[in-house]
């Protein structure tokens, strides 16, 4: 134990402190303690520590650490000349490099894409004209071919002595056939004619046949005639029963269908659905004519 640690020691004794106490109070770990009462600084974590350690030490127990150090400063390793010129070494080469040339090495990144881009920029037009310029030469060398083909069809025609006069009238350029374009059949047009009160009146077109098809959404009565008025059918169309009817009205002019209960009739003409002119809710019971324009 140095005199040191004895003083320092007998100052934690006498204000009946443990090493444990001693501990809580500086936060430097039980072993550190003992090591500075024992003077055995090698165990420190380094020579920095110590008179750190020591100072804590001494102001924990009461007393001034600084006549201390000064006391027994060939005792204590002093770190401070150590330390310096490391410190001063770290500080310079952070210093070493002014603010606008970290500014440059911020930008030069920035600078070498720009540069980059430009530079493939470039490379691409450049092969855009080659390509453009190597597409352009080859119509000319086409037509060059096809110049002396026909010169040479020419030298042959004129070695086998026919007379290119009687050629070109005997040769005649066949028209071309042209493709008949198939014509459009025109769609099927149901359109409404009048309309008043419950009695609409439609009229259907562009088709070569008429078939009326009724179909019930629930229970509805309805009755069908052609324009003479000879009744088609008329029953009561029940859903899941007998919920559909269809007539073939192709050979007759004219269609009249009498619904019970329009909300829940549809009326199909050649498969295409019939808009009611009247809202069903508004007008339960209709009376629809379908003239058939042939």
């Amino acid at each position: 134990m140095t005199e040191l640690g004895n003083i320092l020691k007998e100052a934690r004794e006498a204000k009946g402190l443990s090493l444990d106490e001693l501990q809580s109070i500086t936060k430097i770990q039980k072993r550190y303690l003992i090591g500075i009462e024992d003077g055995n600084y090698s165990m420190m974590p380094g020579k920095f520590y110590v008179r750190a350690f020591i100072k804590q030490y001494a102001e924990a127990v009461g007393l001034d650490p600084d006549p201390l150090f000064e006391q027994y400063k060939n005792e204590i390793p002093n770190t401070y000349n150590e330390e310096l010129p490391e410190q001063l070494s770290r500080v310079q080469s952070r210093k070493s490099i002014s603010p606008d040339t970290s500014r440059i090495f911020d930008v030069l990144p920035k600078i070498l894409i720009v540069v980059f881009i430009i530079g493939a920029t470039a490379l691409i037009w450049y092969l855009i004209v080659q390509n453009a310029g190597d597409e352009s030469k080859e119509p000319a060398t086409t037509d060059k071919g096809k110049t002396s083909l026909e010169e040479t069809d020419k030298i042959a025609d004129d070695g086998n002595g026919t007379d290119d006069g009687d050629q070109a009238g005997e040769v005649e350029e066949e028209p071309a056939d042209e493709e008949t374009a198939p014509e459009e059949t025109p769609a099927q047009e149901l359109t409404m004619v009048s309309n008043s009160g419950s009695n609409t009146t439609y009229e259907v077109k562009n088709t070569d046949k008429f078939v009326v098809k009724i179909v019930s959404l629930g229970q509805t009565w309805v009755g069908v005639s052609n324009g003479t008025g000879k009744a088609v059918f008329q029953e009561t169309l029940v859903k899941g029963k007998n919920e559909s009817k269809t007539a073939d009205f192709t050979n007759e002019t004219q269609a009249i269908i009498n619904v019970g209960y329009a909300p829940a009739t549809e009326i199909y003409v050649n498969d295409q659905k019939l808009e009611y002119a009247v809202s069903p809710e508004k007008d339960m019971t209709q009376k629809i004519t379908i003239n058939f324009v042939k």
